[in-house]
C-alpha cells in the first residue's frame, strides 16, 4: 500500500510557471513507476508524465514535452512536476500515481487526492 499526498497547485497566468509536488509514503519497490496525470472538467484522465524508481527514464506526453520536468528525490520521498511555459489547455487537476508492475499492466494501482492547476490567459 503506497499513501500519496500532492501539493502545489494553484492560479497562474499563462507563461507562467508551478511546481508540483507528490510525497509517498508506505512500501516502495525498485519496479515501481510513478506517474502524473491529469483531468480537465469534462475530460477524461490523460497521462502527463511518469518516472521509475531510481528517478531515471523520464517520460512525457507529447503536449507537455519540452515545458514539463518529472524528478524524483527518494531521500525526500517526493516526485516533483516542474511546469514551465503554463498554457490555458494545461488547467485540469492533476493526479500523482503509482504502478507497481509497469511491465506487466498499464493500469496505475495508487493515486492521491488531486491538486488543481489553473491557468489564466
Amino acid at each position: 500500500q503506497v499513501q500519496l499526498v500532492e501539493s502545489g497547485g494553484g492560479l497562474v497566468q499563462a507563461g507562467g510557471s508551478l511546481r508540483l509536488s507528490c510525497v509517498f509514503s508506505g512500501t516502495v519497490f525498485s519496479s515501481y513507476v510513478w506517474g502524473w496525470f491529469r483531468q480537465a472538467p469534462g475530460k477524461q484522465r490523460e497521462f502527463v508524465a511518469r518516472i521509475n524508481y531510481w528517478g531515471r527514464s523520464p517520460e512525457y506526453a507529447d503536449s507537455v514535452k519540452d515545458r514539463f520536468t518529472i524528478s524524483k528525490d527518494n531521500f525526500k520521498n517526493t516526485v516533483f512536476l516542474q511546469m514551465n511555459n503554463l498554457k490555458p489547455e494545461d488547467t485540469a487537476a492533476y493526479f500523482c500515481a503509482v504502478n507497481s508492475d509497469p511491465s506487466r499492466k498499464p493500469d496505475y494501482d495508487w493515486w492521491g487526492q488531486g491538486t488543481q492547476v489553473t491557468v489564466s490567459s
